[in-house]
């Protein structure tokens, strides 16, 4: 869920990471289904093995879906990214164990989150309990459907994900499950948009949910019943759609800027009906910037 990087199983990852499924070393560094084309590299330049720096931005999102009321996060953080064969983390895609990457196909577990939502006075969940920082963590598979090279200069990819995650939730003093997702994803990335080292990405995606999940969002229990605020029963199913475009742009050396909007489309959610389904359609927005201070001299054989 965009709604919804670290910790994985390491003892599954020693086993792996002498079992010679991930990539290995003889392996071009252009052949990764999960390669980002909008980083700092271009396709044909292999990536630091490690890097650290800076990256900060701000986001404006819904509380939940199809929620009409709307959070801010702004913050600056230290980051770091590790390209292992098998253990990643940092990039696009959270912290992940790799157990299968061939030129098309990878699969993995993977792991990411998302903020806490505070809710105001005189809303739609006015006296009930505030959602809680969210986690997922479950396999996911990405397949290159194709490449594409410009004659003009560039080049670009589509991806076809599927993900299947447990939802966890916690105020950092206790983890309650919150059921599971499924989200096929279809994903567009090139490189070499208006000038050589611009990126720019376009995903569609949709997501089902079990009824632990939309509960979480949508049920309203007796107790928190009101005069304007009938209770409600959810059940799973359909949870949405999004649309998100994302820019990736050089500023100076080992700095990038980016910005990003997204659009979630509700209507059709199993949960129309529940007072807490606000808005049909809802949209983010994000800018920030990414610093990189230092990098390795070794590089990721992918």
């Amino acid at each position: 869920m965009k709604y919804l990087n670290e910790t994985l199983l390491f003892t599954a990852l020693m086993v792996l990471s002498h079992a010679g499924l991930a990539q290995t070393e003889e392996a071009t560094t252009d052949t990764s289904p999960n390669r980002n084309l909008t980083g700092f590299e271009a396709l044909n330049e292999r990536q630091p093995l490690w890097e650290v720096g800076v990256g900060g931005g701000a986001i404006e999102v819904p509380n939940y879906p199809a929620s009409g009321e709307r959070n801010v996060v702004a913050l600056a953080l230290p980051y770091a990214i590790y390209r292992g064969d098998i253990f990643r983390v940092g990039g696009q895609g959270g912290a992940r164990a790799v157990f299968v990457e061939n030129n098309t196909l990878e699969l993995d577990v993977s792991f990411s989150g998302a903020f806490a939502a505070d809710s105001d006075d005189d809303t739609v969940r006015e006296g009930m309990p505030e959602l809680e920082y969210l986690f997922e963590v479950g396999p996911q598979l990405i397949y290159k459907i194709k490449e594409f090279s410009f004659d003009a200069g560039g080049n670009a990819r589509l991806n076809a994900q599927m993900q299947t995650r447990a939802v966890l939730s916690s105020d950092f003093g206790g983890i309650d499950a919150r059921g599971y997702v499924f989200e096929p994803t279809l994903r567009y990335q090139q490189r070499g948009v208006f000038t050589p080292d611009t990126g720019f990405t376009l995903a569609a995606r949709m997501t089902w949910a079990t009824e632990k999940l939309h509960d979480y969002f949508y049920q309203v229990a007796p107790e928190y019943q009101t005069d304007f605020r009938s209770a409600y029963n959810a059940t799973g199913g359909y949870l949405g759609a999004e649309i998100s475009a994302s820019l990736a742009f050089p500023i100076i050396d080992n700095l990038r800027g980016f910005f990003g909007a997204s659009m979630q489309f509700n209507g059709g959610s199993a949960n129309e009906d529940s007072p807490l389904y606000e808005k049909d359609i809802t949209y983010s927005l994000g800018v920030g910037f990414v610093w990189r201070g230092y990098q390795s001299e070794a590089k990721a054989n992918w």
